[in-house]
């Protein structure tokens, strides 16, 4: 399990995990215009939109699956690559602090993270303030809260485990808050990833023994924006977050990105 926002293993950084959640109602919509809903923070797609034809719970397993796919020797979110890696289509990925163990002799710090991003313009930007998930391979290697060989419903159970415990919610664009941040909790559906064919992330944080290119199926659990397209030029993207479990203890980050939209 690993909490990516915590980001995993408690990563957000390093922890995984999962959670159940309650379903949420969806509007299919491609514009923070078209949904219903609470009035939305201007440049955010409402929770309850399908933002280039997807879910927030639907981006949130692409999220995972792009997070996951990647060598933790060359992963953004491991500051061992630059923010464009493995990034596709209209919708790029940001996230937290993510660290291998044990640490490399310079150290590393899971809960804080300042990163410089050059971004194409015409890019909506998807990222975990707080986020984990739970697989079939990390349950059979003993790296879960569940059974072996457990069920949708154990991982699901497991995730909402530790989402459970989030507080100290907050997201911030060039300083304007984005209100409602736990209205925007959500959980995938069921969705198979693929491990990067070396130096896979589950191993580089300590989940020994998941091989590389290994498949698995997986629920996530936890709390995503995805922010509409911004205007060219520099701006200032700051989230926090702080979760408490007995499975994970108490875990806090604090990301900033200065992005350069071109």
């Amino acid at each position: 399990m690993k909490n990516r926002n915590t980001n995993r293993i408690l990563s957000a950084s390093a922890l995984t995990s999962t959670l159940v959640v309650t379903t949420l109602a969806l509007l299919v919509s491609t514009s923070p215009a078209q949904a219903a809903g609470p009035t939305p923070t201007p440049g955010v797609f409402p929770i309850n939109s399908a933002p280039y034809g997807k879910t927030y719970g639907e981006w949130s397993a692409k999220w995972w699956q792009w997070d996951l796919s990647l060598p933790a020797t060359a992963h953004p979110l491991f500051d061992t690559a630059d923010c464009s890696a493995g990034q596709s289509g209209p919708v790029w990925f940001l996230g937290g602090k993510s660290c291998s163990f044990p640490a490399p002799p310079e150290g590393c710090n899971a809960n804080l993270a300042v990163r410089s991003c050059a971004v194409p313009a015409g890019k909506a930007l998807f990222f975990p303030i707080v986020n984990t998930e739970d697989s079939v391979i990390e349950e059979n290697h003993g790296f879960g809260c569940g059974p072996t060989n457990p069920t949708e419903a154990d991982l699901r159970s497991c995730a909402a485990f530790i989402i459970n415990g989030v507080t100290d919610l907050l997201c911030e664009i060039d300083g304007r808050s984005v209100h409602n941040l736990d209205s925007f909790r959500v959980q995938s559906p069921l969705f198979q990833f693929t491990l990067a064919s070396h130096d896979n992330l589950l191993a580089a944080v300590g989940e020994t023994g998941t091989p590389d290119g290994a498949t698995s199926l997986s629920v996530s659990d936890g709390v995503y924006v995805m922010l509409t397209p911004l205007p060219a030029g520099p701006h200032t993207l700051h989230f926090h977050g702080r979760f408490t479990c007995a499975f994970c203890g108490d875990f806090s980050l604090d990301i900033t990105y200065h992005l350069t939209v071109r």
